[in-house]
């Protein structure tokens, strides 16, 4: 059998959260998980068998959740606000803004199955609108790790990190793209793949699609640069200038709406600094149907050939300009 057929492992980025949220929890008594009667989908059922009283679950109440989460930050604790980033972030947008945000309380915001990691369940259900929402907000660090490895590593960071964070997960498996032992940077991208003919900017589950992406264009010649930009705020603002003016033009992905998010900030950077074709893949300003989150992705031009298909148009569209 070909490597290359070998399917990869998929791996549920809650898990990996967890996982080290658990071993934090055993290090440091101050750690304490805040959640709206999510302790399933959240996966916190082993953080509340080892820490019953560090397990504060609010019921359907996001708005409460928040602000107990920043009344125990006040006390001094380090607390994890659990929750589905689609009711997290919107239903509890002014806390994050005013308990959180403004009063720069020491909260982790976890926003769990974000994108349309509850695809079935509708627009209701869908976040694609949280970038949007959060990365104005001042003092806000957002992130949407990649993968497991990824996730791991920037739950140790924001834990670590003096000021609120969000943490944007997804429950769709994907494969490990970064090696074991990474350290998380805030604001830093991970060049996964090298070349000068376009360059390919995703997070969260669409990273390993922009990654095959890549592949299949080597297949027929051109050589893509793949950066993972897990920090929407603050944007790496280097790497995008280096990657314009290196490879000439830049195409994002993100499981979000094409207003607002990744593909904005760093359309926003590219204006500014190093302007070249830019074409920006997501939602497209639409209320997303049901449907799993890899079958919208699909819909939505997100599968990896359908995304080379785009990254050649935007070469075409550069030497048109040469």
């Amino acid at each position: 059998m070909n490597a290359a057929d070998i399917t990869p492992k998929l791996h549920d980025c809650r898990d990996a959260f967890v996982f080290v949220l658990e071993r934090l929890g055993a290090e440091n008594p101050d750690i304490v998980a805040v959640c709206n009667d999510s302790v399933g989908s959240s996966k916190l059922g082993g953080f509340k068998s080892k820490f019953p009283e560090r397990l504060v679950n609010v019921g359907i109440a996001e708005q409460n959740m928040v602000g107990v989460g920043a009344g125990l930050a006040n006390g001094g604790l380090l607390p994890f606000v659990c929750g589905a980033s689609c009711f997290l972030t919107g239903r509890s947008l002014e806390q994050i803004k005013a308990d959180i945000a403004y009063s720069n309380a020491n909260v982790k915001l976890v926003g769990i199955s974000s994108g349309m990691a509850y695809g079935e369940l509708g627009p209701t259900h869908h976040s694609i609108e949280d970038f949007a929402w959060t990365r104005v907000l001042p003092n806000l660090p957002v992130i949407a790790p990649c993968d497991s490895i990824e996730t791991a590593a920037a739950v140790e960071w924001a834990a670590a990190y003096e000021g609120p964070v969000f943490l944007r997960l997804s429950r769709v498996g994907v494969p490990d793209l970064l090696p074991a032992g990474h350290k998380f940077q805030l604001g830093k991208a991970n060049l996964l793949r090298d070349g000068d003919a376009v360059t390919l900017i995703a997070n969260g589950t669409l990273t390993h699609r922009l990654m095959k992406a890549a592949e299949l264009l080597a297949a027929e010649g051109i050589e893509a640069r793949v950066l993972n930009m897990a920090t929407v705020r603050p944007i790496d603002v280097d790497a995008v200038v280096a990657a314009a003016r290196d490879t000439g033009a830049i195409l994002t992905a993100e499981e979000h709406s094409t207003f607002g998010g990744l593909g904005s900030a760093i359309a926003e950077v590219i204006v500014a600094e190093a302007p070249v074709p830019m074409e920006i893949l997501g939602v497209p300003g639409i209320f997303a149907p049901t449907g799993s989150a890899e079958f919208l992705l699909d819909q939505f031009g997100m599968a990896p050939s359908a995304v080379a298909e785009a990254a050649k148009a935007l070469i075409s569209r550069k030497s048109g300009r040469a």
